[in-house]
């Protein structure tokens, strides 16, 4: 998709450099913007798809809601008070 949005580039800004017409060179500017454009999301699309996550590592919906689970679960216990450990009776000496 990326050299077909170049090629169209090349093909518009070229038609609009020979025209002789300004009905030629409007046709031809408004090919070589629009697949300047193209040219450029194209190349961003390639760059976000080669860093982005395969949907293959993505956790499912049933996983998500047992970690959320899991972690209301572990804030809960933390929330609850505890009993204090019983203090050290004094050391009596005879």
């Amino acid at each position: 998709m990326r050299w077909l949005m170049l090629g169209l580039t090349i093909l518009g800004f070229a038609l609009a450099f020979i025209a002789r017409t300004p009905g030629v060179l409007g046709v031809g500017l408004l090919l070589g913007f629009v697949g300047l454009f193209g040219l450029v999301f194209s190349i961003a699309a390639d760059r976000v798809a080669s860093s982005a996550r395969p949907d293959t590592a993505m956790l499912s919906t049933e996983d998500l809601a047992a970690l959320r689970a899991r972690r209301e679960a572990a804030a809960k216990a933390a929330a609850t008070p505890r009993a204090p450990a019983p203090a050290a009776s004094p050391d009596k000496r005879a």
